[in-house]
């Protein structure tokens, strides 16, 4: 009986699915990504630009930008990205390197992705598991957590140095003026500079707040069932990370929001 996990309807608004409250998403709000929050958070940016081309049906597209996401330790475009390969959508269907990326996206042990990642690792044969094995070490040393986390740290704390130039803290009375057709408009410095959101430790625990528990089901004859976790421990064998990866070159492109009709 077929199923079709809805990975993507989750990525596309995480915090209503999470289990607990999280801190507001800036990616939610039009002026902050105008501000250009996004050129220091390649994480979002990609994900947000694959989700994009995911939904006007540039598949392809869609699979090499969560490729690029995931490279900076986001673990829901690392999920995507299997999911992609499991259903051979915008890419060859490959069951065994699909499972490889969701064992990755479980890595931290959010219970969606560690349940889909069991469910996976069910439906493969003993041929596809040893290649999966295999593989996965190559997958890990690239986009696993000892590599990925450095990466991005490394992106927030230079962007960061930025936007601040020599100031040492964020002015939390500090004003941003955004030019736009209508005219100029103001955002609230203490909201585009909040530590959470610069801070890689405290970036990190507001992803773990969204995604620790979140609510990924499958759709089936009956209606959504909710998916458990299994145990949290991967598979794949531990390997040394390759850091030194290239910065994907995607030009000036950044994702096209609809305005939410809040004020900033």
């Amino acid at each position: 009986m077929a199923t079709h996990v809805l990975l993507a309807a989750l990525l596309a608004a995480p915090a209503a699915w999470s289990a607990t409250p999280a801190p507001p998403d800036p990616t939610q709000d039009q002026l902050m990504i105008t501000a250009g929050f996004l050129n220091g958070h390649p994480d979002l940016r990609f994900r947000l630009l694959a989700l994009e081309k995911h939904k006007a049906g540039k598949r392809e597209d869609a699979f090499r930008f969560f490729q690029y996401a995931a490279q900076y330790a986001d673990k829901p475009s690392q999920g995507m990205v299997a999911e992609m390969l499991w259903n051979g959508d915008g890419t060859p269907q490959d069951r065994a390197l699909g499972y490889v990326w969701m064992d990755l996206a479980a890595e931290r042990g959010y219970e969606g992705f560690a349940g889909l990642r069991e469910r996976y690792w069910s439906q493969l044969t003993e041929a596809e598991r040893a290649r999966a094995l295999a593989e996965g070490e190559a997958v890990y040393a690239r986009y696993g957590d000892a590599a990925a986390k450095p990466r991005i740290a490394a992106v927030l704390r230079r962007e960061r140095k930025a936007v601040t130039g020599s100031r040492t803290g964020f002015a939390g009375n500090l004003r941003i003026v955004v030019p736009g057709p209508s005219g100029s408009r103001e955002i609230d410095g203490s909201k585009f500079y909040d530590e959470r959101f610069w801070d890689p430790a405290k970036y990190q625990a507001w992803h773990d707040a969204v995604w620790t528990k979140p609510r990924i089901g499958t759709v089936d004859v009956g209606g959504v069932e909710q998916v458990k976790a299994g145990d949290a421990t991967s598979r794949i064998p531990v390997v040394s990370p390759v850091q030194d990866l290239p910065e994907p070159d995607a030009g000036s492109e950044m994702p096209q929001l609809e305005p939410t009709g809040g004020k900033p």
